[in-house]
């Protein structure tokens, strides 16, 4: 049975935020508030609760997962990026926006793209999530909270309670918080390349 955490979308409950984040450090898969929409999460180096949010959403083995981070210091961990992209990035994070870069050697190989070694980046704009990161120190591997045969993300979390709590340790009621998916950029081409308008805006990039 998922536990259920009502979070102050502008201050955050540090009490909530530990707890939180034990859940995480413990194998957990949690549901969270970003600036884009709600996310299913785990800790990076947890195969088994990454193989559970697979089958949540009935993803194949070829879904690309994303790393959430809290900031760009900590995207050059994982991501390899040039004083070019850099400065793109810093334009736009914190921001709903997924960057596509190559990895480093940071990244498992099971989470990178079979054919280029990529991985997809992002920095939210969000109160909850950014103290998540800030109390867990390392990303939250996730992906978006999109139910099997659903073509937009759930929004309430009575109902994500309703429909996960077999299947999720946490729930995290943040309010609202969208259900617009990210802009996502290719940063591995030249020149930089959006491959999906969402929520953020495309127009730094020309």
């Amino acid at each position: 049975m998922a536990q259920f955490f009502q979070i102050h979308p502008v201050n955050p409950q540090p009490r909530l935020i530990r707890r939180a984040v034990e859940i995480l450090l413990k194998g957990g898969v949690i549901v969270y508030p970003t600036d884009s929409s709600y996310a299913l999460g785990c800790q990076l180096g947890e195969k088994s609760a990454m193989e559970r949010i697979r089958r949540i959403r009935r993803l194949d083995d070829k879904h690309n997962f994303t790393l959430v981070c809290r900031d760009l210091s900590e995207i050059t961990t994982y991501a390899k990026i040039d004083n070019q992209a850099f400065r793109l990035l810093k334009s736009l994070t914190p921001g709903p926006y997924t960057f596509i870069h190559h990895a480093t050697k940071q990244v498992p190989r099971r989470l990178l793209h079979p054919k280029r070694k990529a991985i997809g980046i992002r920095v939210p704009d969000n109160e909850i999530c950014r103290a998540l990161l800030g109390e867990l120190d390392q990303p939250i591997l996730s992906s978006t909270l999109i139910m099997p045969d659903d073509e937009h993300p759930l929004t309430d979390p009575y109902d994500m309670r309703e429909l996960l709590d077999k299947h999720v340790d946490l729930v995290i009621d943040g309010d609202f918080c969208g259900l617009e998916p990210t802009t996502v950029i290719d940063m591995t081409a030249e020149p930089p390349e959006v491959v999906r308008q969402g929520k953020g805006e495309a127009a730094p990039l020309s």
